[in-house]
């Protein structure tokens, strides 16, 4: 049976591509519609809407943590200790697709604030995640 934390692990990849896909289809349709040349991006769509600009900084913010909760993540699956991640894995990723949801609806205080609760779930699940791990490797 595969484990929720294989499937959270894999979910957390397909987040992350589904924002990248999201931002080249909009990115496609700039310049097919003549609206930005095809070499006129930058990473951060810095001088497009203020949605791409949020897109753009909520795929970042994925790739940045993957490293480190997919590492957690995968460490489990390889070393046989899903028993530990497994409980907090769905939770774990409907945190991450929440905040990046929050991230893509509003900049304003309250949603920064939303944002960051929804990160804060997070970095608790990886500590402990980091943590029981290494407690059941002694």
């Amino acid at each position: 049976m595969i484990s929720a934390s294989s499937v959270v692990f894999v979910g957390f990849i397909l987040w992350t591509l589904l924002l990248l896909v999201l931002m080249e289809v909009i990115r496609c349709r700039l310049v097919l519609g003549g609206k930005v040349p095809a070499n006129g991006f930058t990473p951060d769509n810095a001088g497009l809407s203020p949605f791409m600009q949020r897109l753009a900084r909520a795929h970042a913010n994925c790739l940045e943590n993957l490293p480190v909760f997919g590492g957690l993540l995968l460490f489990a699956i390889a070393t046989d200790r899903t028993a530990i991640t497994d409980p907090l894995a769905w939770l774990f990723l409907g945190a991450r697709v929440f905040q990046s949801l929050v991230h893509l609806s509003s900049l304003t205080p309250t949603a920064v604030t939303i944002r960051f609760a929804a990160f804060s779930v997070q970095m608790g699940i990886g500590v402990y995640w980091a943590f029981a791990l290494l407690v059941a490797q002694l």
